[in-house]
């Protein structure tokens, strides 16, 4: 499966990663992060993340759960 784009999701507070199989794979912001041990810096930083580069997001997230 190959992805074809990632984007921030302002209203939903999510990133929404498209794939060319038609999937649409969504990452709630808020629920992905509640567990990690961050600081404001880091908390700022992973913000920035999701909105600058969101396919990035979904990687560090992805890689966090799993």
């Amino acid at each position: 499966m190959r992805t074809i784009y990632a984007e921030y999701n302002i209203n939903h507070d999510s990133i929404d990663v498209y794939t060319s199989a038609g999937y649409m794979l969504r990452i709630d912001c808020w629920e992905a992060e509640k567990n990690l041990k961050t600081t404001p810096e880091s908390d700022c930083a992973l913000n920035a993340l999701a909105i600058d580069d969101p396919l990035e997001y979904a990687r560090y997230i992805l890689m966090e759960i799993y």
